[in-house]
């Protein structure tokens, strides 16, 4: 039971930290869909995976095309994408991480860890 409780805290002090990282003007402020997307684009990332526009469209299948569109190009916008053309065709678009999108996830990460104290 120690082990559940202990767990769960954590888990509610970490939720306490993002928030309070949420009313920061320099951390990036998205929606529900945009993090979950840049949470999705961030684990292919980590293996190395290049991302096409249309991959990460197909990556959140329960939403349709033209929102998760949309959210790519949002976060285009607020600096948490970048956008590269494939060298050998032009119609194809890899999404790629920015400084702010190393900067978002290291100050989760910094919540990960002060909430395990």
């Amino acid at each position: 039971m120690t082990k559940v409780v202990k767990a769960s805290s954590t888990y509610l002090k970490f939720i306490n930290l993002v928030n309070s990282l949420k009313d920061l003007p320099t951390f990036p402020q998205m929606d529900a869909l945009e993090t979950r997307l840049i949470h999705v684009l961030a684990s292919a990332w980590q293996q190395e995976t290049k991302v096409s526009i249309l991959d990460a469209i197909n990556m959140i299948p329960d939403i349709s095309y033209s929102t998760v569109h949309g959210r790519i190009k949002d976060l285009k916008d607020k600096g948490m994408i970048g956008v590269e053309i494939d060298a050998h065709d032009k119609r194809i678009k890899y999404i790629i991480p920015t400084k702010k999108t190393n900067y978002y996830f290291e100050k989760m990460g910094e919540c990960l860890i002060k909430a395990q104290r």
